[in-house]
């Protein structure tokens, strides 16, 4: 199987969490501590992935000067655009608590577009580096794949779930969510194939810009939303789902 068709397949299976999620939010009402569970190990994945298998990775492929240019340079656009999709009702796209209807993005005009546009704007640059990392031929990433899936899981349910109570279809909320998980496949096949043949400081820094966009998007939403809900056991989740990452990228290195 070509390798740009392999990317664009393991950037679907991770962006599936959307639609997967959904379907729990839609159909099922889990408590919202399990939900925050589910939020704060992911956030503890990530944190791990984005550690070990982005930023080392680009720091051995590019150096240092093109790795810290990336980094910062992920986090500044990400926070950039976050502002602006809040703005518009998608502030909490990723939240963990769903008794509360106030909160919920969907109550509010024009949400649709904005959830839409934040779940892009968080798997974008997660889908691109996956289709990016099997560029050193060693296969992809399983870290960031599990990572990747597990932080999508919460925002599908939280916002479907909110998006039922606001009256709105299923053909509408499945629509959604289907087609940003689609558009993950893309964004991996995209980054694969193009940056093949792209030079090792350019590899570096896009894989460093997802890695700073990760980041920020965790402290802006992931860890303070499964606080709320998680409280005094969210850092010991998240120190558990770090744990599990890194052993897993242990063993598959091995």
């Amino acid at each position: 199987m070509p390798l740009v068709i392999q990317a664009g397949l393991w950037g679907l299976l991770s962006g599936s969490a959307l639609v997967v999620g959904a379907a729990i939010g839609y159909f099922a009402n889990l408590p919202q501590r399990v939900i925050a569970a589910v939020m704060a190990f992911g956030g503890g994945v990530l944190i791990s992935a984005l550690s070990f298998d982005l930023m080392d990775e680009a720091y051995r492929t590019g150096g240092l000067a093109a790795t810290s240019l990336g980094f910062l340079a992920g986090a500044v656009v990400y926070t950039g655009a976050n502002i602006a999709v809040s703005r518009r009702g998608a502030q909490h796209r990723k939240r963990s608590g769903l008794a509360d209807d106030a909160r919920q993005p969907t109550s509010q005009e024009g949400s649709g577009l904005a959830i839409a546009l934040g779940a892009l704007l968080d798997g974008i640059p997660e889908s691109m580096v996956i289709g990016v990392s099997l560029l050193d031929g060693e296969g992809v990433g399983l870290v960031t794949v599990a990572a990747v899936f597990l932080s999508n899981l919460p925002e599908g349910l939280s916002s479907a779930a909110g998006m039922r109570r606001a009256g709105r279809s299923k053909a509408y909320i499945f629509g959604i969510w289907g087609g940003i998980a689609a558009a993950s496949g893309v964004a991996a096949l995209v980054g694969n194939s193009a940056f093949a043949g792209a030079s090792p400081a350019t590899v570096a820094f896009v894989t460093a810009v997802a890695a700073g966009a990760i980041l920020a998007m965790l402290a802006d939403t992931m860890v303070p939303e499964a606080f709320e809900t998680a409280h005094e056991y969210a850092g010991l989740i998240t120190v558990a789902g770090f744990l599990a990452a890194f052993a897993l990228s242990r063993a598959v290195g091995a």
